[in-house]
C-alpha cells in the first residue's frame, strides 16, 4: 500500500505546503502551518482531465431581469447606516469582534427588531444552550424573547432548518463551531470554516435569507480562520473597542452593497446596545485644552467626527525610546516623528512617546497627521496648544514628506462641526476656498507656530 502523505495548510490564508515550515510562504505568517490528512480524490477529474460536466451559455447582462428588493431594516440606525440602509436579502454578513465587546448583544437586538417587524428570524448558538441564550435575551425586552433559537453544530442540521423555516435574516453564532460531517477536519479548521461558510452562502442566495455569520478574532484584533472566508462573505464588520469603556464603534471592512467609511458608535448600557447619535459632543467634550491634548476634526464616512488625541512625551531610560500608539497606525507615528525631527527642530531619539486617541476609537485617515503632531509637540514642549486658555485646539491635515500640509476632503465640514462646538479658529491645509472657521497652514512649522506662539508657557505639572 502507498504511503500516505500529509498536507500542512495555513490557518491563515489556506495555503497547502508538503512540509512544515515555521512562515507560511503564502501569507507570510508565522506558525500558521498545521498538518492535516489528505482530502479524498473526487470521481470527477478537473483541471485538464477528463470531465462529465457539459458547458453552460453564457447570458448578456442586458438580457437579465432585475429584482426590484428592499433591505430589511434592522431597527438600529447605526447599523443601518454602515450596512449602507440595512441587510440585503440573500446577502452574508461576517461579524467579528472581541470576545465579550457585545457581538452577541448586537445580533440579539437586530433580531430582535426584525422579528418584531413580522419578518421572520433565526438565531442558530454553537456555544450556548437554549437557556444560556435566553438568559442573555431576557434584558433585550419580550421581541428578544420571540426569536426562534436553535442549539445546532452540524451544517446539514443548519441548512435543512434554513430551508425549512426560510428565516428573513438567521444569525449564526459562531461559524467556528459549525461543522460538516463530510468533512475530517475539527471544527474551526480551514476546511470546515470554508466548506460551511460557502454552503452556508448558497443557502441563503437561493432561498433569499441573510445570513450573520459571527467570527472570532485573533490576539491582533483580526478575523480569526482562512483569509478566503473574508473574501467569500459579501459584507465585513467589525466591532470594536474597549470593554472597560461602555463606547463601541462599529466599521465595515468590505461591502459589496455599500460604503466601506461609515462608522457606527454605540453605547453599552445594562439594557444593551444604545446609539451614539452625536458622538462628536461626547469625545470632544471630554477635551479639557491641557497639555498633550489636541482635537482632531476628522470625517468617519460621510459624518464629520470629533475625537481627543493624547499625547505624552518622557525621558527614556531604554537604549530604544519606547513608540506606544492606541487608536492610531505605529508607522505612522514614526513617519510623523521624522517629520517633526527634519522639518521642526524636534529631536525625540531619547524620549518615549506615548499617543493615544480618546475613547476607543481608530482613525485610520492620514488627516490625522496634524493633530497628532501638535499634541506631541505640546507634550515635548510642556504648552497646551491654542490661544484660549482651558480650549482645546482643533486641527486636522496630512503631513508630507516635506513638511508641507496637504489637502485633506470635507474640510469645510469638519471646520464646521469644531465651530459647532466652539472650537475655532481650526488649523488645518489650505482647500482652495474661503471655508468660515478655518485658519490655513502651508507646513509643519506654520502649523506649530499658530498653535504655540501666541500662548503664553505653562509647566506641564
Amino acid at each position: 500500500m502507498a504511503r500516505v502523505r500529509s498536507r500542512h495548510v495555513c490557518q491563515q490564508c489556506g495555503h497547502v505546503a508538503m512540509a512544515w515550515s515555521g512562515q507560511c510562504p503564502g501569507c507570510q505568517e508565522w506558525n500558521t502551518l498545521v498538518e492535516t490528512a489528505p482530502e479524498p480524490k473526487a470521481d470527477g477529474r478537473v483541471g485538464g482531465r477528463r470531465s462529465s460536466a457539459s458547458g453552460a451559455k453564457p447570458i448578456p447582462l442586458s438580457e437579465v431581469a432585475t429584482i426590484e428588493q428592499g433591505r430589511i431594516s434592522t431597527g438600529i440606525g447605526e447599523l443601518d447606516r454602515v450596512l449602507g440602509g440595512g441587510i440585503v436579502p440573500g446577502s452574508v454578513v461576517l461579524l467579528g469582534g472581541a470576545p465579550g465587546i457585545g457581538k452577541s448583544t448586537l445580533t440579539g437586538m437586530t433580531l430582535a427588531n426584525v422579528q418584531a417587524s413580522g419578518a421572520g428570524t433565526l438565531f442558530v448558538s454553537g456555544e450556548e444552550s437554549p437557556s444560556q441564550v435566553r438568559l442573555r435575551a431576557e434584558r433585550l425586552g419580550p421581541s428578544a424573547l420571540a426569536v426562534p433559537v436553535l442549539a445546532e453544530t452540524s451544517l446539514e442540521t443548519i441548512l435543512a432548518t434554513i430551508e425549512t423555516e426560510r428565516p428573513a435574516v438567521c444569525v449564526v453564532d459562531s461559524i467556528q463551531t459549525v461543522h460538516s460531517a463530510e468533512l475530517t477536519g475539527a471544527p474551526g479548521s480551514v476546511g470546515q470554516v470554508r466548506e460551511c461558510a460557502n454552503a452556508l452562502a448558497e443557502v441563503a442566495k437561493r432561498v433569499d435569507t441573510a445570513v450573520v455569520l459571527v467570527g472570532h478574532v485573533t490576539k491582533e484584533g483580526s478575523l480569526a480562520g482562512p483569509r478566503v472566508l473574508e473574501h467569500l462573505v459579501d459584507c465585513v464588520l467589525q466591532f470594536e473597542g474597549e470593554r472597560e469603556r461602555t463606547y463601541r464603534t462599529l466599521r465595515a471592512a468590505k461591502n459589496r452593497f455599500g460604503a466601506t467609511s461609515e462608522t457606527g458608535v454605540f453605547e453599552m448600557r445594562s439594557g444593551g446596545l444604545n446609539e451614539v447619535r452625536d458622538p462628536s459632543a461626547i469625545f470632544a467634550g471630554e477635551a479639557t485644552g491641557a497639555v498633550g491634548s489636541v482635537v482632531l476634526a476628522s470625517m468617519e464616512g460621510t459624518r464629520p467626527l470629533l475625537v481627543e488625541v493624547q499625547a505624552l512625551v518622557s525621558p527614556s531610560e531604554l537604549e530604544v525610546p519606547r513608540r506606544v500608539v492606541n487608536g492610531i497606525d505605529r508607522s505612522r507615528l514614526s513617519m510623523i516623528l521624522a517629520v517633526l525631527a527634519r522639518h521642526a527642530g524636534l529631536g525625540l531619539g531619547a524620549s518615549d512617546v506615548f499617543v493615544n486617541v480618546v475613547g476607543g476609537v481608530r482613525v485610520d485617515e492620514p488627516g490625522a497627521d496634524l493633530a497628532v503632531a501638535v499634541a506631541i509637540v505640546s507634550a515635548f514642549r510642556g504648552r497646551p496648544a491654542g490661544e484660549v486658555e482651558g480650549r482645546p485646539l482643533a486641527c486636522f491635515g496630512e503631513l508630507g514628506l516635506t513638511g508641507d500640509l496637504r489637502f485633506v476632503g470635507h474640510a469645510d465640514r469638519r471646520t464646521a462641526e469644531a465651530v459647532k462646538f466652539g472650537l475655532s479658529p481650526v488649523l488645518g491645509p489650505d482647500p482652495g476656498e474661503q471655508v468660515e472657521g478655518l485658519l490655513p497652514v502651508a507646513d509643519i512649522r506654520a502649523a506649530l507656530g499658530r498653535a504655540f506662539d501666541s500662548h503664553p508657557a505653562r509647566s506641564a505639572a
